[in-house]
């Protein structure tokens, strides 16, 4: 059994993010992996020993802000939950939310919990459309980007991917994303799960093997990597 933690859901869930969730207990299910969904919500405390999987989705502005400070407070056992063995996929907002703060255009700030070193100031314009990412090892990653925030990556701070097409992290250093250990940030929403197969398989087999289970079996993905590739073929033809 393998526990999914979807954090705030009602406030972040924008760009059917909460699609990730969906994703991820099917494609458990179709393994015979029992999962559980346990939503945290606006003043509960999460259990670091409990949540194998956390997702923390993007939100507007307002709900970005709402969350904020009750996420901060979640630093301490996020830490431990993912040192324990867990995983945490941030999209957008989330993304934003694990660096350290966000600078708006009159110089007001926005903290996040510093989970991994990085920054986000706003931008004049957003960022809109379809991206494709070079993940390395062979992996691309594709989706929908749609973000004001510039998001910058500390020195030591390892990127998801190149951008090949679309703006990614601030549309300037050609980087996607973060990894850091059991951590995963990107801008990508569409969701991103349905279409990234391999990433949703990468956080699934970390929290089984934390629960001690062996190695994923492996599925048909015919169907994902055909729309995957379909997702690309539109991002480049979009390439700016």
């Amino acid at each position: 059994m393998i526990t999914i933690v979807p954090v705030y859901p009602s406030l972040l869930s924008i760009y059917a993010d909460r699609g990730n969730v969906r994703v991820l207990v099917q494609r458990a299910a179709w393994r015979g992996i029992a999962v559980r969904v346990e939503p945290l919500g606006l003043g509960e405390t999460l259990d670091p020993a409990r949540a194998d999987l956390i997702l923390i989705g993007g939100g507007q502005d307002r709900d970005q802000l709402l969350v904020a400070d009750a996420l901060r407070t979640q630093t301490s056992q996020l830490r431990a939950a993912v040192d324990d063995g867990a995983s945490i996929l941030a999209v957008c907002g989330g993304f934003q939310l694990l660096g350290h703060r966000y600078r708006g255009h009159h110089g007001d700030e926005m903290l996040g919990t510093g989970l991994v070193d990085l920054e986000t100031i706003a931008g004049d314009t957003r960022l809109i459309g379809n991206v494709l990412v070079d993940c390395g090892e062979g992996r691309t990653m594709v989706g929908f980007e749609n973000h004001a925030g510039r998001t910058f990556l500390g020195s030591d701070t390892r990127p998801l991917g190149s951008v090949v097409a679309g703006a990614g992290n601030n549309g300037a250093d050609g980087l996607e994303g973060c990894r850091a250990p059991g951590i995963i940030g990107t801008y990508v929403h569409g969701p991103l799960l349905p279409k990234n197969p391999w990433i949703a398989d990468e956080l699934l087999a970390r929290a089984v093997a934390r629960r001690g289970g062996g190695a994923l079996a492996p599925l048909d993905d015919a169907l994902e990597l055909q729309a995957a590739a379909g997702a690309a073929r539109i991002a480049r033809a979009e390439r700016r």
